[in-house]
Order: structure tokens, then sequence, then C-alpha cells
């Protein structure tokens, strides 16, 4: 008899945090996308998928003016098509993506012509972080900054 109670109690428990949980959850904002003014969309998604192997998904406007990507699940990147010209960026704003093999990562940006930075932006140099963790750096073609690097996260 105790443990049935005890079961029903742990049970109840486990049911009002969950509750608890989705409430939370509920009122607090969540990310949902990035979007990018691009001058080129043709050449922007091109290297989006190329270079950094991302998958398209639908987008809904389906006017020729936008391409999107998913970049996690339930996240995506939007390109739009209404930049009047490239513009130079600040490297302090950038998107960053993490991949299994710097190296493996380095041979595709050969292979594409993508010139790529450590952090004291010395051309064709990897870094690497105080954890270990290898990170460079490279522009898209609007000039904005992405890092990679081989962090896990699991």
């Amino acid at each position: 008899m105790k443990r049935k109670i005890a079961r029903y109690l742990l049970g109840s428990i486990c049911l009002i945090g969950t509750t608890m949980k989705a409430n939370s959850q509920e009122k607090k904002a969540l990310f949902n996308h990035v979007a990018l003014s691009v001058y080129d969309l043709e050449k922007s998604a091109s290297f989006y998928q190329d270079v950094l192997q991302l998958d398209t998904i639908p987008e809904p406007f389906k006017i020729g003016k936008h391409k999107w990507f998913e970049i996690a699940p339930g996240l995506s990147l939007h390109l739009i098509r209404d930049a009047a010209e490239i513009r130079e960026h600040n490297r302090s704003t950038h998107l960053c993506f993490s991949v299994v093999s710097i190296d493996d990562f380095i041979a595709r940006l050969k292979k594409f012509g993508v010139d790529y930075y450590n952090v004291q932006h010395e051309l064709g140099k990897v870094g690497t972080r105080v954890d270990g963790v290898k990170q460079l750096y490279i522009k898209d073609p609007d000039g904005y900054w992405i890092e990679v690097n081989d962090e896990r996260r699991y």
C-alpha cells in the first residue's frame, strides 16, 4: 500500500513538473529565425547550400524574393533579396555554425574558393579557443561574417 501511494505521489509530482515547464515555455520568447538582407539571392542561396550545406525549407511567400534554410530543428535562416548594395559588416556581428571536422570544412572552402581567417584576421589560419575549440571566420557573398567551429554540443 505504501508503495502504491509513493508511486502515485511520484507520478503526480512528475505530471505537475511537466505541466509547470510547459506553462513557463509559453511565457517566454523562443528564438525562431534570423533574416539577412542580400543583394544577389541566387548567389547567396548557393553559398549557404553548397558551402555550408544547409537544407532549404519551404517558404510561404513564393514571390522569388526569399530563400529559407533550416539551421537547427525548428530554427531557420531567411535570405531576403532587398539589399541595394553589398556593405562591409563588423565581424563581431556574425552567425556561427559548428561542423564535425574543421579540416573537412577547409577542404570544402578551398573547393569553392572561399577565404578563411582566424580571430586575428590572418588569412588561411585556424584559431583555437582557450577551451580547445577550433574556429575560423568566413564571409558570405554579401559580406556577412560567419564563424565556423568544431564545438560539440550534446
